[in-house]
């Protein structure tokens, strides 16, 4: 696929995705969702891949959706997402609670780090709760935005915040579509870090490569669907599933590996991940 709205790169375990549309602070078009989902797809699939990382070129994360294509579904009379019937499908297959626009996260094989290196609205903030860990710059600011344009809650984000900051928070954040800042975030547990906006990347990248050199590969694999699939079913099935597969993973090499390795007061040497089944 030509990419002409995001930009791919790969090194030392890492793929990163950069929403590539500075000059409109990174607003959301029908062209970088399905050229967003493709490049996940690629990095999903790539064996050499531990951890994706998610940021915006410029000055903006991204700031919801382009202002010309909110004013197109006006002349339309209706939405029109912009992309094609036939997209990529990261994450797809792996629990039916997942397989839904943006949700696909929950079913991806590697941790997501978003790096939101400045301002995130509507479509952009849903797209950075989709991710696993965020990190944010310094006074970056950030609002729901749907209010304030006859909208819904997009994209999950009524399901996200309530269970990211407790629903008396997120009834503020969801009901105002008002401003808030990255230190606010911080203290509401949206985001894990603030940093001075320079370093945003860096930092992501730093959390990313201790990450993937002290976490075993599956580990990350099967905790992250532990997360997500426990959001939406019981304790006593969460505590079997997790005997399940302790039995399971117990009989893998890395388990033996990090045993050794915890053992020798070394660091781990990890198999070379598979696509978990």
């Amino acid at each position: 696929m030509e990419l002409k709205a995001t930009n791919l790169e790969r090194a030392d375990g890492i793929g990163v995705i950069t929403l590539n549309r500075p000059e409109r602070m990174n607003a959301w078009t029908g062209r970088m969702h399905t050229e967003y989902r493709w490049c996940l797809a690629q990095l999903d699939s790539d064996e050499s891949v531990r951890a994706i990382v998610i940021t915006g070129a410029g000055r903006g994360f991204c700031v919801g959706g382009d202002a010309q294509a909110l004013s197109g579904h006006v002349e339309k009379g209706g939405y029109d997402p912009g992309t094609p019937r036939d997209m990529a499908r990261p994450g797809y297959g792996r629990a039916d609670e997942f397989d839904a626009s943006f949700a696909y996260h929950f079913g991806l094989n590697k941790p997501v780090i978003a790096a939101m290196n400045g301002p995130a609205a509507g479509v952009g903030l849903a797209l950075a709760c989709f991710a696993d860990i965020r990190i944010a710059a310094a006074g970056a600011r950030f609002t729901t935005a749907h209010g304030k344009l006859n909208l819904p809650a997009e994209y999950g984000l009524s399901w996200l915040l309530p269970r990211m900051v407790g629903l008396t928070r997120a009834n503020d954040l969801l009901l105002t579509s008002r401003v808030f800042t990255a230190e606010e975030a911080l203290q509401l547990g949206i985001v894990n870090q603030v940093v001075d906006a320079a370093a945003v990347l860096d930092s992501a990248l730093e959390y990313a490569r201790t990450l993937i050199a002290t976490v075993a590969p599956n580990s990350l694999a099967q905790t992250r669907w532990q997360i997500y699939r426990d959001l939406h079913r019981s304790v006593a099935d969460a505590v079997v599933d997790s005997e399940t597969l302790l039995n399971e993973m117990m009989r893998e090499s890395d388990y033996a590996e990090g045993v050794s390795a915890f053992l020798e007061k070394r660091p781990p040497r990890w198999s070379r991940p598979t696509q978990p089944e």
